[in-house]
């Protein structure tokens, strides 16, 4: 008679892959249930968060386009871009005004006369007294500081001598010569030098308008000087604000040709023109990231994450609304998007027509700015409904937050169901190891039994 077999200890059943497969069949139906929940809502979350960035990234390109003051920069050009550029701001009026170059702002700078044995050539002591302008500083020169580099030491390091004067020292054939240069240009910043003091040697660096020694003039203190419209106009550098009303001209090298040049300030259209198609292509970007998000395609049958979402159909809507329907309260030609060549695709999208877009800037510049930013305008009636929409308390961050809180349960419902499982195979695993030990018993017996059945067998042998 054959015996009942085990394997180690007990039954020999494997014990630890049937309660295993036991507490994955009885977990399985509730873990399929909460990991699509999971799925469903974490990608919801994130689908709601890239619509809420779409949603402010285009709100805030309305900046540009939003109030009629944007639109009042204006553009400004020269006739001789080489010669003077100009810049415009917003209270700049339209106009073309004649404008001549005499002559550019420099600084003073002196080059003295030779000391033939060069930088460490003793001049002398006593005091330097030099002043630029209404502003002076001076310096003393002692018996160990001389020599012309260690006066030009001194006046660099002169505590009092802050953007006035630089000292250089220049070696030519003829010797070293002191360089003083002037750090503000303009007539009124013209290098006085004086001294007194010591062993008279310092005479040698003093320097005046009146005196013709001790130094060459290598640039005068000079004002820049132009005439707009007739009118002459100066300056100690060579930026003129408010030549015209907002309009600032900057000289960049004399006019050789000492010609009359033109300074013309027109509005902005070219800079307008790039600032609206710039809203239209993010008014596309936006309206592409929703119809993606609303997406199906039948053939892989992928559909986008927020697919027949009723908010989502609302938002886009209002957009489309407030994008092509015409400004209450305009008069004049352009009173729509349509108007001045903004239309809307079958898509959704916007297209220009750049040409009929110049026409209306060309037109009517004004009447196109208030279409935009006007209390009703276009941008700002998209702005405050864009601003509505992504406000604390608006569907977009309540729904996220009710979606958060629901990832939460979600994982606490896992959780919950993970410690289920672990006493579901705590009882699993006792069951079966009782009935590891009944089976071992029942061996036990068989064995016996069969020893016995044995021993019965043998005797009728004999």
């Amino acid at each position: 008679m054959a015996g009942l077999t085990s394997q180690g200890i007990g039954s020999g059943l494997d014990v630890a892959g049937l309660v295993a497969k036991l507490v994955a069949a009885e977990k399985a139906p509730k873990q399929t249930q909460l990991t699509r929940a999971q799925t469903s809502t974490v990608t919801t979350i994130s689908a709601l968060a890239t619509l809420k960035g779409a949603m402010s990234t285009f709100n805030d390109s309305l900046a540009s386009i939003k109030s009629v003051d944007v639109f009042s920069a204006r553009a400004a050009s020269s006739s001789a871009p080489d010669v003077f550029s100009v810049s415009a701001g917003s209270s700049a009026v339209a106009g073309s005004y004649d404008i001549e170059v005499e002559n550019l702002a420099s600084a003073h700078q002196l080059i003295s006369d030779p000391f033939a044995t060069g930088a460490a050539e003793v001049v002398g002591t006593g005091t330097l007294e030099i002043s630029m302008g209404a502003k002076k500083f001076s310096v003393t020169l002692d018996d160990q500081h001389k020599t012309l580099a260690q006066i030009r030491d001194a006046i660099n390091s002169a505590t009092d001598n802050v953007n006035l004067v630089q000292a250089t020292i220049v070696n030519a054939a003829d010797g070293a010569h002191l360089v003083l240069s002037a750090q503000a240009s303009g007539d009124a910043n013209k290098i006085v030098i004086a001294q007194n003091g010591g062993d008279g040697g310092l005479s040698r660096l003093e320097y005046n308008a009146s005196m013709g020694d001790n130094y060459t003039e290598q640039h005068a203190a000079q004002d820049a000087v132009i005439f707009v419209a007739g009118f002459e106009r100066r300056s100690t550098t060579n930026t003129f604000e408010n030549v015209v009303d907002g309009v600032t001209v900057t000289l960049l090298k004399e006019d050789e040709e000492n010609k009359t040049r033109t300074l013309t300030v027109s509005k902005d259209t070219s800079g307008t023109t790039a600032r609206i198609k710039k809203f239209v292509d993010a008014y596309n970007t936006l309206e592409k990231q929703i119809a993606s998000l609303r997406s199906y395609d039948a053939e892989s049958k992928k559909a986008g994450p927020l697919l027949g979402d009723a908010m989502l159909r609302g938002l886009e809507q209002d957009l489309r609304t407030r994008v092509s329907n015409a400004v209450a309260g305009l008069g004049g030609n352009y009173q729509s998007l349509a108007s001045i060549g903004i239309t809307t695709q079958k898509d959704g999208t916007l297209s220009v027509d750049s040409d009929k877009l110049g026409r209306a800037l060309s037109a009517d510049f004004d009447g196109v700015a208030q279409l935009f930013g006007c209390e009703n305008g276009v941008a700002r009636r998209l702005s405050t409904s864009l601003d509505s929409a992504l406000g604390a308390d608006a569907q977009i961050n309540t729904r996220t937050k009710a979606l958060n809180a629901r990832s939460v349960a979600i994982q606490k419902e896992a959780a919950d169901l993970e410690d289920r499982m672990a006493e579901v195979a705590r009882r699993y695993n006792a069951q079966f190891n009782a009935l590891d030990s009944l089976l071992a018993n029942l061996s036990s017996q068989s064995s016996f039994l069969t020893q016995q059945l044995t021993s019965i067998s043998k005797i009728g042998d004999r």
